[in-house]
């Protein structure tokens, strides 16, 4: 271990003398950009190693669907296991974990976030798990750029860096798609684009599909051809179509929260995992589409066959009528977000990027064919498929950018840049009117947890109460006399007395302008106790104030120091002095280059 710490000592200094933090910097994006490459790979392929021996175990064919019934309580019962005997810590779900990581960890993640994601989701979605791969390999590769800033003792600036090179390598690997994934850690990871942080992000993300070329080939996870591009004659149907993957998105948010409520309400694991597992293998049953990320069902349905909503499923015998397809379209459109949460609430681990392309492709063709139906116009109902998924990441994800570019990106070209700007526009416009936050960013949101593009805001979020709390001050007790007062003044380099009993409880406070005509009356020193001069503050901080709400209080109360109290107690007092003071450290941190 000595050696160890000997060699990165060495390390360090010849760092130091050698290579600029610029430069430095820009080298470890690559790596990070190779690891997220790396993680993607390892992911993907241990949920297919996984999905062949379900698939062997089960004798290669599904009895009549029944298997499904089993098959993700398995995987869930599997991964709860893991997490509870061998990780004994939870797993988050990743780019939330990522996010919250980034708000108030300063930027570290917990070393089991290294392979626990990879493991936890191969068995989720290995066994059937109706989530995507998407939130574990961010979180993966996340892992790794923050281990590898810490190992290399990187600044908060450039840590926030690392695990956005990951997040965006992460992304690129999947999708070899670069571009979007950039735009992805600006949009969803929030990271500022700045001629500091480009280089590294780009680096990252070309390192990342290079690397997932090499091991997993250049073929695209959802291979397209646009075939007819862009007709003006089009634009009402996708203006249309994007506040419909609006109102779409708009319902996946709420019933993500509302499930996920529902099942915190469970007293124990096991009844969320009985609970959870059982109706996920029941929906399965009918509705096989569910079954895992759903990739598969998204190829066929940007290739216009429909086939993947009555394969291995009771409803097969309907195949072809058109009134089975527009029951089975909205059926899953509207349980695929349920059939997720439920995943998620009875123990699995995944993502919910891989859901929400999944609804958007149906939400596409469904709009599609109902035009067509009634005669209005005839679509191209693969074109509107594709766009479709666009605009459910714009409206779920609230990230209208990365549906852009993704889709245009996985398209193979920008022939339907146009309707892509369109959908994803008005579907983010849409689902604004009804939910302020993505499901990656609500519960942190109403944490007040949430790091955004408001640097002044970030700042604040950062400092802490318990940090900048004063307790310099001299406490007098409600008995004290004036000369007590005097006294205490002549030792004191403040001009503010707490006035605290023998319990701890503030019950006033005295300020030196309002007794010093007072001091020199020496007759008065005994007769006169602090309680008679002392004053009741009607602005006070508590503990669990957060510090927006501290700097509300300076600003309302405009005083120059808050008494703050826990339960009435007296713990001491913060100055807006040393707010300001903190403010700008926090800042030139933040910030520096």
């Amino acid at each position: 271990m000595e050696n160890k710490q000997s060699l990165i000592v060495r390390f360090h200094r010849w760092r130091l003398r050698h290579l600029s933090e610029r430069h430095f910097v820009v080298i470890l994006s690559v790596v990070v950009g190779i690891i997220a490459g790396i993680a993607a790979t390892i992911i993907k392929n241990a949920v297919w190693l996984t999905q062949r021996l379900v698939h062997n175990i089960s004798l290669g064919h599904y009895v009549e669907n029944y298997i499904y019934l089993i098959l993700p309580i398995t995987g869930i019962f599997i991964t709860v296991l893991f997490i509870t005997y061998i990780i004994k810590k939870p797993v988050r779900h990743g780019i939330p974990n990522v996010l919250h990581s980034i708000s108030m960890r300063q930027g570290e993640l917990s070393r089991h976030n290294l392979f626990s994601s990879v493991i936890t989701s191969a068995f989720t979605v290995g066994f059937g798990g109706s989530v995507g791969l998407e939130g574990p390999t961010v979180a993966t590769g996340a892992a790794y750029g923050s281990w590898i800033s810490k190992v290399f003792r990187l600044n908060y600036k450039n840590t926030i860096l690392m695990l956005a090179c990951a997040s965006a390598g992460a992304m690129a690997a999947i999708f070899k798609a670069p571009i979007a994934a950039i735009v992805f850690a600006v949009e969803v990871i929030m990271i500022d684009l700045t001629t500091f942080s480009l280089v590294p992000l780009l680096l990252a993300s070309s390192s990342a599909v290079l690397t997932s070329y090499f091991f997993m080939g250049q073929d695209v996870l959802y291979p397209f051809n646009v075939e007819t591009s862009f007709e003006l004659s089009d634009l009402p149907y996708y203006i249309v179509l994007g506040i419909f993957a609006g109102l779409i998105s708009a319902y996946f948010t709420k019933m993500y929260l509302y499930i996920e409520k529902l099942f915190e309400g469970f007293s124990t694991k096991r009844i969320r995992l009985t609970v959870g597992g059982l109706s996920l293998g029941i929906l399965i049953f009918f509705f096989p589409a569910l079954y895992g990320e759903g990739y598969e069902a998204i190829n066929m349905c940007l290739e216009g066959d429909l086939g993947y909503l009555y394969d291995d499923s009771i409803f097969y015998s309907f195949k072809g009528e058109m009134w089975s397809m527009f029951v089975l379209i909205i059926a899953v459109i509207l349980l695929k977000i349920v059939a997720t949460s439920i995943t998620f609430g009875s123990g699995g681990i995944g993502g919910i990027f891989a859901p929400t392309l999944f609804m958007g492709v149906n939400s596409g063709m469904l709009f599609a064919q109902f035009v067509n139906m009634t005669g209005l116009k005839q679509l191209n109902v693969n074109n509107f498929a594709l766009i479709g998924m666009s605009g459910l990441i714009g409206g779920v994800l609230q990230a209208p950018l990365t549906g852009i570019f993704l889709i245009a990106d996985i398209s193979g070209g920008y022939k339907l840049f146009v309707p892509l700007m369109i959908v994803s526009t008005f579907a983010y416009l849409t689902v604004k009117a009804f939910t302020s936050n993505s499901v990656y960013h609500i519960q942190l949101a109403k944490r007040k947890e949430l790091m955004t593009h408001d640097k002044d805001l970030n700042v604040i979020r950062m400092m802490e109460v318990k940090k900048l709390v004063e307790t310099d001050f001299l406490v007098l007790r409600p008995n004290s006399t004036l000369g007590d007062l005097a006294e205490a003044i002549s030792k004191a380099h403040r001009n503010l007395f707490p006035i605290v009993d023998e319990d701890g409880y503030l019950k006033g406070m005295v300020k030196m302008d309002d007794v010093r005509h007072l001091i020199f009356r020496q007759e008065l020193y005994d007769k006169v106790h602090v309680s008679h001069l002392m004053y009741l503050p009607e602005h006070s901080i508590s503990t669990s104030d957060s510090m927006e709400q501290v700097v509300e209080k300076f600003e309302s109360s405009e005083r120059y120091n808050l008494a703050v109290i826990d339960q009435g107690k007296y713990i001491g007092f913060i100055s807006r002095a040393r707010v300001f003071s903190t403010y700008r450290k926090r800042m030139a941190h933040l910030s520096h280059d």
